[in-house]
């Protein structure tokens, strides 16, 4: 069940945008507005934007925007209920009970009885750690150098040799086996109870809102298997998440890396590599590649330099690359792992590897050439023609004779030679998918630098420009009246918000924080209607070639809506009006000193 949006309105605002963001951003004022360095990408220069008169924050970076509410949702990653809960606690309102259904209410009691028990269970486990019973992996823990510190703020902890350890301290708390069973944590059978974990250091699974979802052991000894994780639960899906993610998602880094397990997370963060996950005992995913998304439009592989290691950063390297990721492999020999290399080179060898880290394509490439003998033409040939072959995944020319020449340099190969091998191939494949491929890609790309494309976009950015001018400055709707209208913003998404505007000037009531209110469930729409209202405007409409350019601006966006008119004329004596409109037009003058003339 949603909140009354008059409900929603009320929190937004009475939790003023500048002071929640001042708790998450430093912020220095300029003019009306206030900036600070983006929290939502990697930047040096503060292109973050928050309006105290808008109630609105936008990133003329990386397109980020919208109210008090999506910030939080944003930031903390918060489903839009948590996020509303969490700004009227801080602004004492009273949210009204939801209304669930009996099975809505059962399942909510159920989660939130789960994330219970598994807070408690991690601090047993820590309690356990800490003490004469979990020496073992206490010893364990300080051999791999961890300090003290790193152990609280990962929570790590020891599972006891006792096998019912963990249930009997959870009975005593008053759990019924039938939710306790539930938990993953452990087995209830007819002959009895016992735990899931015993004789194992305890690595706490949490997701991004630092709730306890799950656990991953490692055996003391030479027990099997080595690292056991818990079971799918209601709370835990290991395909959709990412250990450390908690942490590394507030990094300052503009880009994650990977790495294959809890102890190469935990032993980079101590280093001061914040910005690493893991997979939680699993290959990577598609859903870990979007859930990364989120955050990062760069990752670095930092698997380990084995067999397993390669295959699985082969694995991943097109699965990140579907959703838009750039990928790089991290070399790490002559060591094994991360936390094999920090041991023994330094955090500084580390970040100069990661900045030396290669390009997946060229690093698929290297894995290719160790699969055949260079020694034997036949098989030397063999490597040219797959090669040949993996250059044609690029679709679009120049892209792929950049990928010709950085393979051409780095395996010796004439760059002639290979250019016209990747060619001779792509003949013969003219059916085949990668030729298809290209053809899709010139296709699009003739169609983006055709006229009418062009036109469309600034026909757009005219619209864009002038909501935004709308918004800034409300006593421009007395500049277009008997001009403009909702009905001349012709781009659907336009229209609908230009509707709003229009109407909330009327009623007095401008307010585009609240307009956001309606498009926040579709993240597409949302962020763009943020960028409606923030459309790059230079400077104040207060010199001469403002006005002109305000002028210039109406006149286009009223000329755009008779041209879509004109196109759907219904009757002769409708055209007519519409071309007669069309002709009063080009005699139009429109001051913003003196009124429209």
């Amino acid at each position: 069940m949603r909140y009354p949006e008059e409900v929603i309105e009320e929190v937004r605002m009475r939790n003023d945008i500048v002071d929640v963001i001042s708790g998450y951003v430093k912020l220095q004022r300029k003019g009306s507005n206030y900036f600070g360095l983006c929290p939502f990408h990697n930047e040096k220069s503060p292109s973050f934007s928050v309006s105290p008169g808008k109630q609105m924050y936008y990133c003329f970076g990386c397109g980020a925007g919208g109210n008090v509410i999506t910030f939080i949702m944003e930031y903390e990653n918060y489903s839009f209920t948590e996020a509303l809960n969490l700004l009227a606690e801080r602004a004492g309102v009273a949210l009204p009970k939801q209304e669930y259904s009996p099975e809505a209410r059962a399942q909510e009691d159920l989660k939130k009885n789960l994330l219970e028990i598994n807070k408690l269970a991690a601090n047993y486990f820590y309690y356990q750690l800490k003490h004469p019973q979990g020496k073992a992996g206490y010893d364990y823990l300080k051999n791999r150098q961890l300090t003290d510190d790193t152990i609280r703020h990962f929570g790590l902890g020891f599972a006891n040799k006792t096998s019912d350890d963990l249930y009997r301290f959870l009975k005593d708390k008053g759990y019924p086996d039938s939710l306790l069973k539930e938990t993953g944590l452990v087995t209830i059978e007819e002959r009895g109870a016992h735990d899931k974990f015993w004789n194992r250091v305890m690595f706490p699974i949490l997701d991004v809102n630092n709730r306890v979802i799950g656990f991953g052991g490692r055996v003391m000894g030479d027990g099997t298997p080595k690292y056991l994780n818990s079971p799918e639960t209601r709370l835990f899906d290991k395909s959709r998440n990412l250990f450390g993610l908690n942490y590394a998602r507030t990094s300052r880094e503009k880009y994650m890396l990977i790495c294959e397990g809890y102890m190469d997370v935990i032993a980079m963060h101590q280093a001061g590599f914040t910005n690493s996950v893991a997979s939680l005992g699993t290959a990577f995913t598609s859903q870990h590649a979007s859930l990364l998304k989120r955050y990062t439009d760069q990752v670095v592989l930092t698997y380990d330099s084995d067999g397993a290691g390669v295959k699985a950063a082969l694995r991943a390297i097109p699965i990140l690359k579907d959703v838009g990721m750039s990928v790089k492999v991290l070399n790490m020999r002559p060591y094994k792992d991360p936390d094999e290399f920090i041991k023994n080179l330094g955090a500084d060898a580390f970040r100069q590897r990661i900045e030396e880290a290669k390009n997946s394509f060229l690093f698929e490439i290297d894995v290719l050439k160790g699969q055949y003998d260079m020694e034997d033409p036949e098989q030397k040939t063999r490597f040219y023609q797959e090669t040949a072959r993996k250059l044609l995944e690029f679709p679009e020319a120049l892209e792929r004779d950049n990928y010709i020449q950085a393979v051409s340099r780095e395996h010796f190969i004439p760059y002639e030679d290979l250019k016209r091998l990747v060619n001779q191939l792509g003949s013969r494949l003219g059916s085949g998918p990668a030729a298809a491929g290209r053809r899709d890609y010139e296709e699009k790309s003739q169609a983006k630098r055709s006229p009418k494309k062009d036109k469309d976009e600034g026909n757009r950015q005219s619209q864009r420009l002038l909501l935004t001018w709308l918004i800034e400055n409300p006593g421009l709707f007395d500049r277009i009246q008997g001009i403009i209208t909702a009905d001349d913003f012709v781009e659907p998404l336009y229209h609908q918000v230009a509707q709003m505007v229009f109407q909330g000037h009327e009623e007095n009531a401008l307010n585009p924080a609240g307009i956001l209110n309606h498009f926040i469930n579709d993240e597409e729409q949302y962020r763009e209607v943020a960028a409606l209202f923030n459309a790059s405007l230079k400077e104040s409409l207060s010199n001469e070639e403002q006005k002109k350019a305000f002028s210039e601006t109406v006149m286009k966006v009223k000329k755009n809506s008779l041209d879509a008119a004109s196109r759907h004329a219904g009757s002769i004596e409708e055209l007519q009006r519409i071309i007669q409109a069309q002709a009063a037009l080009r005699s139009l003058h429109i001051s913003l000193d003196e009124g429209i003339n």
